[in-house]
């Protein structure tokens, strides 16, 4: 019997899963895939705050932890972990414990897949630490039976600077996600304290949906033969 195809996700805020690679979740949760998403924090020191404000400092962890709960189903994501740290101080944590609580998570569920952010190219600090955090974690797995793939989530317009270091094209995947964008444009809409600002997310869906990136990006060490680009499936 073959074994269910599988993606973990290593992120930082709620929100980094939808509008980064959205589409890509949605798009292999509607092929069976099973999805767990680990959010390090629950993004109470985001800036935006609605559009008229309609959160604070105080009620921010409770309701992002909801809109991301929210986009989760709308993308098809089943499986929801968060590790509880205080959005900015992921950089903070005990580097040896945060990689063995992702590990831990990784050795249980034993997906195919794993995405994070690359340390380097993160952008934001909380960022790039749980991308090195994750990739810390996969090279923990030993095992000659298993192991994950290993992409970088970008966008478009990092490309440049991740060829800087050493991602050309034959190390970027480039996926198609032409059919998962109304999931993509509801996940979105979830995350409302974030999105409100975003004027073409909120327009009809038919509009919305033009002003969506048809196409997500992932950074892989190894080369990629062409017959794979498209998926992150080998």
């Amino acid at each position: 019997m073959e074994e269910k195809r599988k993606i973990v996700a290593v992120f930082a805020h709620p929100d980094d899963e939808t509008f980064i690679c959205g589409g890509t979740l949605a798009h292999y949760a509607k092929q069976g895939v099973h999805i767990t998403l680990i959010c390090a924090t629950k993004g109470e020191m985001g800036r935006r705050m609605g559009n008229p404000p309609f959160v604070n400092r105080e009620t921010m962890p409770m309701l992002r932890e909801q809109e991301l709960i929210a986009a989760c189903r709308e993308l098809g994501i089943l499986d929801l972990k968060f590790l509880e740290i205080r959005d900015k101080m992921v950089e903070f944590e005990d580097e040896n414990i945060l990689v063995q609580r992702i590990f831990s998570i990784l050795d249980e569920v034993r997906p195919q897949v794993l995405l994070t952010f690359h340390e380097k190219l993160g952008g934001h600090p909380d960022h790039c630490a749980i991308g090195k955090a994750a990739t810390l974690a996969f090279q923990k797995i030993t095992s000659p039976k298993y192991k994950p793939s290993l992409y970088f989530i970008a966008f478009e317009e990092m490309l440049l600077e991740a060829g800087e270091l050493g991602y050309t094209d034959k190390k970027i995947k480039v996926i198609n996600v032409k059919d998962s964008l109304y999931e993509k444009m509801l996940a979105s809409r979830a995350h409302r304290s974030q999105s409100e600002l975003e004027a073409g997310l909120w327009q009809s869906d038919s509009e919305a949906i033009k002003s969506i990136r048809k196409q997500e990006y992932f950074l892989c060490d190894e080369k990629i033969d062409k017959s794979e680009k498209d998926s992150l499936f080998t």
